[in-house]
């Protein structure tokens, strides 16, 4: 783990090194606790929130992850400092003096980056943000950002690979989203903090990082109705009207899943601590009809996998659905579960580039279109692998547990990227893994 204080600017030093790799051998049961730190989906979205409002703002329950440094970079050149006083904990000084432009050097690192052009447009009136690709903004997933954006009267346009966008002021609006996209809600909803006017966003996202989200707005002063609902309600304040707050960051029910998942195919016994068993209520009943015992308890979540799971069909939606997140787990716990299941995307079509990798451990994965078909095998078979992104790297250690031999992942900087310490947690409990 990275020392408090550390910089994105010395880390990625490090990752442009020769890359480590995680090597997982086929391990037997797991047993003991594993602590869930704060959810990477939420802490930077709070991070990009601070532009909005000048002082000292605290968070805690901060994962050490990359992309919380790179965020922190990000914000550096905007004009909120980040300092890194103890593990768990960052402390973010917004100078006052924001500068309304994110240089391509360094949103092309983190896809969080967005985040920052509701809280810079509403609060500087315009904003130049750099837009990974060159490519027009029209065809790109931010369009709902934008639709919504120019409802409540921004001004935009694209060239030279840079989005810009001009609003003398914004005002309050009545939006309503065609997909509940969770960038979009965030920011509108931070957009909508400091505009003239009442804005209602309705069809917006719900998911517990949404809610973390308006939590921390709330306690800044934002006047914000309908959290945790489908329909928000926010009244735009003066800037002057809001304050530096102290949070704590929500659990990441994504790693929460994956040392579920890792339990599930190793066999075990496992306290999930900080695990916030209402935010993942769908995905516990259907991990229950797999064969997994699991107890939500005030400390987090108990599971206990005593026998091979069963194959069950399953479908991603958006919150409270099954996150498309959960997917590579989902398919990797299927792969060594008893008889066939159905897996089909609904937000992302096509999203299985992990499963190539899955089958070279010995998986039987069919995909086409939406759906990928998996035929349950007794165990794995140890191999070489790679991560492609987070979560399917993060799947591939959890299908090193299922497999014999060993199986060496590389790419594993898109690990670091999401989840704090996932080797040395696993390590704890029983798993034979390494870095190396």
């Amino acid at each position: 783990m990275r020392p408090p204080g550390s910089t994105a600017g010395a880390y990625w030093g490090a990752v442009n090194a020769p890359e480590e790799t995680i090597v997982v051998r086929g391990s037997g049961p797991l047993s003991g606790t594993v602590v869930v730190p704060g959810a990477k989906n939420s802490v930077l979205k709070l991070m990009a929130t601070t532009i909005l409002c000048d002082g000292h703002h605290e968070l805690t329950n901060v994962p050490d992850i990359v992309d919380v440094a790179i965020m922190g970079d990000l914000l550096a050149a905007i004009g909120v400092e980040m300092t890194r006083p103890e593990p768990g904990k960052v402390v973010l000084f917004n100078t006052g003096d924001v500068v309304p432009v994110a240089p391509y050097e360094l949103v092309e690192r983190i896809r969080a980056s967005i985040n920052v052009l509701g809280p810079l447009l509403t609060r500087c009136g315009e904003v130049k943000l750099s837009m990974p690709g060159g490519d027009d903004f029209g065809a790109r997933p931010i369009d709902l950002h934008i639709a919504g954006l120019e409802a409540m009267g921004a001004e935009f346009k694209f060239s030279h690979g840079y989005l810009e966008a001009r609003a003398d002021r914004l005002h309050g609006a009545d939006i309503t989203l065609d997909f509940p996209s969770v960038g979009a809600t965030e920011n509108l909803m931070t957009a909508a903090v400091l505009a003239d006017g009442v804005t209602t966003i309705d069809n917006c996202a719900r998911e517990p990082e949404i809610s973390d989200l308006c939590e921390f707005l709330v306690s800044m002063g934002a006047k914000i109705e309908g959290i945790g609902t489908a329909t928000l309600r926010i009244e735009g304040v003066d800037q002057a009207d809001l304050r530096p707050v102290a949070h704590r960051t929500c659990p990441d029910r994504i790693q929460a899943a994956t040392y579920l998942a890792a339990c599930s195919v190793a066999g075990g016994e496992l306290d999930v601590v900080g695990a916030r068993g209402d935010q993942m209520s769908m995905l516990l009943e259907r991990f229950g009809e797999m064969g997994l015992d699991l107890t939500v308890t005030d400390a987090g979540i108990h599971v206990i996998a005593e026998e091979r799971a069963r194959s069950i069909d399953i479908a991603t939606l958006p919150y409270p659905g099954i996150a498309t997140d959960y997917k590579p787990l989902i398919i990797t716990m299927l792969a060594v579960a008893d008889g066939v299941g159905i897996v089909t995307e609904n937000l992302y079509p096509g999203r299985f580039r992990y499963v190539e990798e899955l089958q070279r451990l010995g998986a039987d994965v069919r995909t086409s279109g939406h759906h990928a078909v998996i035929r349950g095998v007794p165990r794995l078979s140890g191999a070489p692998v790679k991560a492609h992104d987070i979560r399917a790297g993060a799947a591939m250690v959890v299908a090193g547990l299922a497999a014999e031999g060993e199986t060496r992942i590389s790419g594993i900087h898109h690990i670091d990227r999401g989840y704090d310490d996932l080797v040395g947690r696993l390590q704890a409990v029983g798993a034979l893994i390494e870095r190396s």
